[in-house]
């Protein structure tokens, strides 16, 4: 069962029991990403999210990591676009250990200027190893082609400038400023005592107190543009985008639905066509991206430079076949039984329904029981994906993006 409460600070919590199992995840979830950062600041959710593990008050990073491995636990954080997420999974009986590490990280971190310094390293390296990942480089350049300068298209991990650039103050700043009682989630999965949960959580943060600033981010005006960056790699890597659904809009389902059998699985129109039949290419599939702020969808494909031509062009036949011909029973039954399947598989872990409720009322304010997802997939329709795939792949919409030794299908370099 699913329950939610607040302090009166503002701290949200939302708990899921599942008394069958013998361990728990706990997640602490912050509205802070890229999508709030801008052109001085971009980078730092991420930078700040590994400067927490680096010790605090009382403990050295050294001390959280055997803290956590002297119980067999996993100790763990991410930074996507609008969230930053600190997570904890444990046997049951270790649930307040969990939580006394994440909120000391989070509320007594010392941010020694040496740490900060050694980190810097760490994150430089992780950002060249981002540059050696051509179907990472191509996502982000298609997020700047089709997004522009909207913050949406911020990359995650911000640049080495940045990178360079960041000191102990810097890293205060910006954390009174994104991290505070309201814009914090805590998500509780798995087996615990509510009581229990209920006086850790008023102990840990119920005497925080902080003001941080609040961003209002607007929708993004989408662009169609063409950008091709050059990298000595034997493939190219192309990406076509365009405009997609906001996160909690009612057409999410049929989207998701229609990449299904558009190109989300190796059943569908994508893979079966150029990759099986034609074998043009290894890799070629399609993604649908939620925000709150904006969405896309994206067609990704990589082959030798010979080929691009022509997988583009098969690409620009499936769409124009869909947007005439529209699907057929049998593949849409299949993709909407396979969102369903994929969609129940993906809760099948404590730590799974942390993420999904946390991350739901932390974006949109509220959690969908998996029955009512159920019954909103069930009530999808063919006929409103056939509309939703009409109303996305809009020809004088789309941006295209491109990387590799050669710009096969012209446009601008960057």
């Amino acid at each position: 069962m699913q329950k939610k409460w607040q302090l009166e600070n503002g701290v949200r919590i939302v708990t899921e029991k599942i008394p069958y199992l013998r361990s728990v995840s706990v997640g602490l979830w912050f509205s802070a990403g890229s999508v709030y950062e801008n052109i001085n600041t971009n980078g730092m959710s991420h930078f700040l999210e590994h400067i927490l593990f680096k010790g605090t008050k009382t403990r050295t990073a050294r001390d959280i990591a055997r803290a956590m491995d002297s119980v067999g636990g996993q100790l763990n954080a991410f930074t996507a676009k609008e969230c930053t997420c600190y997570y904890s999974n444990v046997m049951d009986e270790h649930l307040p250990l969990a939580l006394d590490i994440l909120s000391d990280m989070i509320l007594n971190s010392v941010m020694d200027p040496v740490d900060i310094e050694r980190e810097k390293g760490v994150i430089l390296e992780e950002i060249l190893m981002y540059e050696d990942s051509p179907e990472d480089v191509v996502g982000d350049l298609l997020a700047r082609a089709l997004l522009d300068k909207h913050p949406l298209g911020n990359p995650i991990l911000g640049n080495q400038q940045l990178v360079q650039s960041v000191n102990r103050d810097s890293l205060l700043c910006f954390l009174r400023e994104m991290y505070s009682p309201d814009k914090l989630v805590i998500s509780i999965a798995g087996n615990f005592d509510e009581q229990q949960v209920t006086d850790l959580i008023r102990k840990h943060f119920g005497d925080w107190q902080n003001q941080s600033i609040h961003s209002v981010i607007p929708l993004p005006e989408y662009k169609a543009n063409n950008l091709f960056r050059w990298k000595d790699i034997e493939q190219v890597h192309l990406c076509f985008g365009y405009p997609g659904i906001t996160l909690g809009h009612d057409d999410v389902y049929p989207l998701m639905i229609f990449n299904n059998l558009f190109g989300g699985g190796m059943s569908s129109r994508l893979f079966q066509n150029i990759r099986e039949d034609r074998g043009l290419v290894y890799s070629i599939f399609s993604y649908p991206s939620f925000y709150t702020c904006g969405g896309k969808f994206t067609i990704y494909a990589c082959m030798k430079p010979s080929q691009a031509a022509n997988v583009a062009d098969l690409i620009m036949e499936e769409i124009e076949k869909i947007r005439s011909q529209g699907i057929n029973p049998s593949e849409f039954d299949t993709a909407r039984e396979q969102l369903k399947g994929n969609y129940i598989l993906s809760l099948e872990s404590n730590n799974s329904r942390m993420n999904a409720i946390g991350r739901s009322e932390l974006l949109l304010g509220t959690i969908k029981t998996p029955s009512e997802i159920l019954e909103k997939i069930d009530k999808t329709t063919i006929d409103d994906v056939v509309r939703i795939a009409g109303d996305i792949l809009v020809p004088d919409r789309r941006s295209v993006a491109v990387v590799g030794c050669e710009n096969v299908l012209g446009g601008c370099n960057i």
